[in-house]
């Protein structure tokens, strides 16, 4: 949670105390990670530093009230003098736009200004999925870069299971083993803001998570389904480190992380011909355009294929 100390100086206690309130609300109302909420405060707490430079004074609701397009505009420049990316910029605008419309359901603050600001226009980033034939090397080289048999065949569960269930690290991770047991044919899955959804369980991840727990040993429905050497929950970094060797070993390109597993599910999916729809829910998206990123990809895909094999695509124009 904030620290109000931390505004020592900077913002006045009331409004300082409303931040607190905002942040609250974002994890009770919104349901965002506290992660999420963290970065938000941390975005938030960068622009009242700028103000008070800005202004030369303590920041007060009063001065909130009286901020113009450029004031605004004057911040996400000072951003990006720091050599901060477009992206990131476009998240300092996203969490004041957000922080100003709590405060005027609050009627707190009405300030119409933010919402007449724009942020710089992005370059498209596309996923970068996993060719299919990479990842099968992947899961059968996993086996052999681990010393411990039951940690080879760890690595192996996790991985086939971001590819066949197109998780996230984290969901992955979270699972204990009475919540791959509940059912033979899926497994619920708490993705970002607690939100529930089911995700089919394919035969081949079933077979991989089942060899793995064999080899493991004796387990509690409540236990962690994916454990690090000492016994304790698996960490992320762990697993990142070990597909980092796994890269270097095959000779594959920095983009082949965990994470491009579940992208190589919904590549694989679309190209398979799975509805749209469809696949949003598998991969738990709370909106349609996040998954309509890897229709591009095929897109771009197709494009090069058409290039390279037919003919009339090699005469100069």
């Amino acid at each position: 949670m904030v620290d109000i100390k931390s505004f020592d100086k900077k913002i006045k206690p009331d409004l300082a105390k409303e931040v607190q309130n905002w942040q609250e609300w974002l994890l009770s109302e919104r349901r965002l990670s506290i992660n999420t909420a963290s970065n938000y405060f941390l975005d938030l707490k960068e622009f009242f530093f700028f103000l008070t430079d800005y202004l030369g004074k303590e920041i007060t609701f009063k001065d909130l009230q009286k901020l113009s397009v450029t004031d605004f505009r004057s911040f996400l420049v000072a951003q990006s003098q720091k050599g901060i990316g477009r992206s990131s910029i476009s998240r300092h605008l996203s969490t004041l736009r957000n922080f100003f419309k709590y405060l005027r359901r609050k009627k707190i603050v009405e300030n119409t200004a933010i919402s007449a600001v724009r942020s710089a226009r992005q370059n498209k980033i596309l996923p970068k999925p996993i060719q299919s034939e990479d990842t099968f090397r992947l899961l059968s080289a996993a086996l052999k870069m681990q010393k411990q048999r039951w940690q080879g065949l760890r690595d192996v569960a996790l991985l086939t299971m971001l590819y066949g269930c197109g998780l996230r690290i984290s969901e992955a991770l979270n699972l204990t083993v009475g919540d791959f047991q509940s059912s033979d044919d899926v497994i619920k899955i708490k993705g970002k803001g607690n939100k529930e959804r089911f995700v089919p369980v394919l035969p081949l991840v079933k077979k991989t998570v089942a060899d793995y727990l064999k080899e493991r040993g004796s387990v509690s429905s409540k236990d962690f389904l994916f454990i690090g050497a000492r016994g304790d929950k698996l960490t992320a970094r762990v697993v990142q480190r070990q597909m980092e060797k796994l890269r270097v070993e095959l000779g594959l390109p920095a983009s082949a992380t965990p994470h491009a597993l579940r992208h190589s599910f919904a590549t694989d999916m679309l190209c398979a011909g799975t509805d749209l729809r469809s696949v949003q829910e598998l991969l738990g998206h709370s909106s349609l355009s996040a998954t309509q990123r890897y229709t591009e990809i095929d897109t771009v895909q197709l494009t090069k294929v058409y290039q390279q094999a037919h003919p009339r695509a090699k005469l100069k124009k």
